[in-house]
């Protein structure tokens, strides 16, 4: 056993006296060869400082030696030294055997600057010296999946994936989250599970979820999203998009129970509650709904979707004042809200604050004036309040949109009889 492996086994083993002892030994009388041997398992065992002293001393000793100055490279990044790195491989000659490999270090420590074009530029000229190898391919799909140019990316992996010398590099999952990015679910669909054959996690079961969703096949998706969620418990996301596939299949109590599932996980997810919300409705349980809806608002009250839910909820029970107490409360900004303003305008018609109501109304028209729905109401409004000429401007023009209708067509006949 040589020195340096009685070295590097007091290291491993914790005995740093006697580690220290021979690494001192190895420096002062060491040969190269000991001192390259030794500095190359402590970079591999993570004592970088030890690792980056031999390297340095190597150095003064073969200056031009290129293995060294990619060793100290990859330790000085190791140390996150990255411009020192740079200056180590920027000096290995092009007909170095080790140039294409100092050409792939100076792209990961470019890429990790976002000089994403300097990467590329050296990841390309690496490639011309080795066309054919699938490190070079995998490191600019990389690149390019960094910058969000997917089809140049599955390009890229693709090559890997049918280069017969692959045969370390496992392609299946950035193929898979690649194509899955570009939109073509179906294609993602048979690498993710050639990744779940490699191994099983997280991401990969989310992903692959995601795409069969996308593909269509939500039985797929609901299958690989609970065996994420019995996996990986807190893996909170799941629980939200678990109850949107199930409401997609009309499951509705399965994707409540995910959705309850989520909010014990994390009880001050807004969306969580407000999804209870919409699903309660749908179930018909409009107590619950309130509750959820409610708490959603408590979290955030200035949750737009989830008040616009709520007034409606309240508007169909007919608790006017509640809705239009809720409406003025919203603290939502300086933004218009088009339909919390045709609401207000309702509640208050109903509520027979009809001079309030005017002003609401002629508010949210300047944004539903093509909408018949609106137009409707609004003339209705406007007949009630004894604003007929009004009205019949506005019952023509919900009829301009749907000439159609007989109902207001025969609206408008009795207001010009009058």
């Amino acid at each position: 056993m040589s020195i340096s492996e009685k070295c590097l086994i007091a290291y491993e083993n914790g005995d740093f006296d006697k580690a220290n002892q021979l690494y001192e030994q190895i420096v002062k009388s060491g040969l190269p060869e000991d001192q390259l041997e030794l500095a190359d398992g402590l970079q591999h065992l993570g004592f970088l400082e030890e690792a980056l002293s031999l390297y340095e001393s190597l150095h003064i000793l073969f200056p031009d030696e290129g293995e060294i100055k990619l060793a100290l490279a990859e330790t000085l990044q190791d140390l996150g030294r990255e411009d020192e790195a740079l200056i180590y491989t920027s000096s290995i000659e092009a007909n170095d055997p080790v140039y294409p490999q100092a050409l792939l270090m100076e792209a990961d420590l470019y890429q990790a600057q976002g000089l994403f074009e300097v990467s590329e530029e050296k990841l390309l000229r690496a490639k011309k010296i080795l066309p054919d190898e699938p490190v070079i391919d995998f490191a600019l799909g990389e690149l390019y999946a960094a910058e969000g140019k997917w089809l140049e990316a599955i390009e890229c992996y693709e090559r890997v994936e049918k280069n017969p010398n692959n045969v370390n590099l496992d392609i299946s999952k950035p193929l898979a989250l690649a194509l899955t990015s570009a939109g073509r679910f179906e294609e993602a669909l048979e690498f993710y599970e050639k990744a779940l054959d490699e191994k099983v996690d997280s991401d990969t079961l989310f992903g692959y979820g995601f795409a069969a969703e996308k593909a269509g096949y939500n039985q797929t998706a609901i299958e690989k999203w609970t065996e994420l969620k019995t996996l990986d418990p807190d893996y909170f996301s799941v629980h939200l998009l678990l109850a949107r596939v199930y409401e997609k299949e009309e499951m509705l109590n399965e994707s409540l129970l995910a959705v309850n599932e989520g909010i014990e996980k994390d009880p001050f997810h807004k969306e969580l509650f407000f999804s209870a919300g919409k699903l309660s409705l749908k179930l018909g349980n409009e107590e619950e709904a309130e509750s959820y809806l409610r708490e959603a608002l408590a979290i955030d009250p200035s949750y737009l979707d989830a008040l616009q839910t709520y007034v409606k909820l309240l508007i169909h029970q007919e608790r006017y004042e509640d809705a239009a107490s809720e409406i003025t409360a919203y603290q939502g900004g300086d933004e218009e809200h088009p339909e919390l303003t045709w609401d207000l305008g309702y509640c208050l018609h109903h509520l027979e604050q009809y001079e309030d109501a005017l002003t609401e109304y002629q508010r949210a028209y300047t944004y539903f004036k093509n909408n018949k729905e609106f137009l409707l109401d609004y003339g209705d409004f406007l007949m009630e309040y004894g604003l007929r000429d009004d009205a019949a401007r506005i019952f023509s023009e919900a009829l301009a949109i749907d000439p159609t209708d007989i109902e207001v067509r025969d609206i408008l006949e009795r207001l010009s009889e009058e």
